[in-house]
């Protein structure tokens, strides 16, 4: 994946909740570059013994590289994975899942046709509506431990039954409708058109989402040799107190900006892939509008930029994200930094193989 960490930016001092943050995030869908990719699902072929562990050919296996694997991260990982990256030679994600006790991972795909979000609370039972917009009736984000530590999806199927949001979304993030449940019409002030800057102006709609939900895609895909359409489920997440973005967009903030607002990170959410796609991503799961996001401030360059085209310094790979990511936060597990000596070994096989490969081409 590539992220890019850009400059240090000003904390904002005379508010104590990150709604007025949330609510500044800019609505407009970013221009993504369209890619050819090849259909969902589809793989290669391949005859080579491989690792049950981390998918790599038997022969470049990464397992007996990691020194500590397992290493007990107190910050949750939730990976949300393009389809296309997964069987990808310089694909770190795999490192953070041997590496690394708490990580989880989601395969996401390109909207083709148009993908359906359902957005569950997790607390189905709270009072939502305790107090008016506007008023404070809970600080954002408020650190809840008694349910963090309990979360996970199956909570939804002992929850509410209806789903407090579904939105329908088309290629690169056009939301083509969105409708929210009952608990939350009194609430969210809209007249013509619901959007979701309408549900992030209203405190009371904000501060229960804080409390955790899971989301839940359903992706329409052509059945193969017909034109015909099936609509499948792609991916249901659940998302606990206390999750933060690892994306730098216009309003995100520093680690130092999260304790300002006396945020605590429980649950780090990565997006797996290159930047363009990490950056569709984004745009086409817009419930992702919904978290605070975080950056860091690092100018370094990768350590596959020798191998892999870097757009620019702060751009890096997934499992340099998450080292980097945690260290800010302060979750340092003893060995956490043999995890960067195994993505660096990867570059160097890489690299050995394309050296491999011109000289071939050069005595030919």
């Amino acid at each position: 994946m590539l992220v890019c960490f850009g400059s240090r930016i000003q904390t904002p001092t005379r508010t104590s909740s990150l709604y007025s943050i949330l609510k500044s995030l800019p609505s407009e869908t970013p221009n993504a570059s369209k890619t050819l990719m090849a259909a969902p699902g589809t793989q290669l072929k391949s005859k080579r013994p491989t690792c049950p562990s981390c998918s790599k050919p038997a022969s470049l296996c990464i397992c007996i590289r990691i020194q500590n694997p397992g290493l007990q991260n107190k910050v949750n990982i939730t990976i949300l994975q393009h389809s296309l990256e997964r069987k990808h030679a310089l694909n770190s994600a795999r490192i953070a899942r041997v590496g690394l006790q708490n990580v989880t991972l989601s395969t996401v795909s390109d909207v083709k046709f148009d993908a359906k979000f359902m957005i569950h609370l997790f607390d189905p039972g709270h009072d939502s509506g305790s107090g008016q917009d506007g008023e404070k009736s809970s600080d954002f984000y408020q650190v809840m431990d008694d349910k963090a530590d309990e979360f996970d999806a199956s909570h939804v199927t002992k929850g509410s039954k209806e789903p407090v949001i579904t939105c329908s979304v088309g290629k690169y993030g056009i939301v083509t409708n969105i409708s929210i449940g009952n608990v939350w019409m009194p609430h969210v002030q809209w007249k013509r058109r619901l959007s979701f800057d309408k549900i992030l102006a209203s405190k009371v709609a904000v501060d229960d989402l804080a409390k955790g939900f899971v989301v839940k895609k359903l992706q329409r895909r052509r059945v193969d040799g017909s034109e015909e359409l099936e609509e499948v489920e792609e991916f249901e997440v659940a998302v606990p107190p206390g999750s933060v973005l690892l994306f730098p967009s216009k309003n995100a903030l520093d680690v130092d900006g999260l304790k300002a607002m006396d945020f605590e990170a429980k649950n780090l959410i990565v997006l797996d892939g290159t930047w363009s796609k990490a950056r569709r991503m984004y745009c086409e799961n817009p419930w992702l509008r919904f978290l605070p996001h975080l950056k860091l401030d690092l100018d370094r360059l990768s350590l596959y930029s020798e191998v892999r085209q870097q757009p620019k310094a702060g751009y890096l790979s997934t499992i340099e994200s998450i080292v980097y990511a945690l260290e800010e936060i302060g979750d340092y597990p003893e060995g956490l930094d043999n995890l960067l000596g195994v993505f660096e070994s990867m570059v160097g096989d890489q690299r050995r193989f394309k050296n491999e490969r011109l000289s071939k081409l050069s005595s030919a």
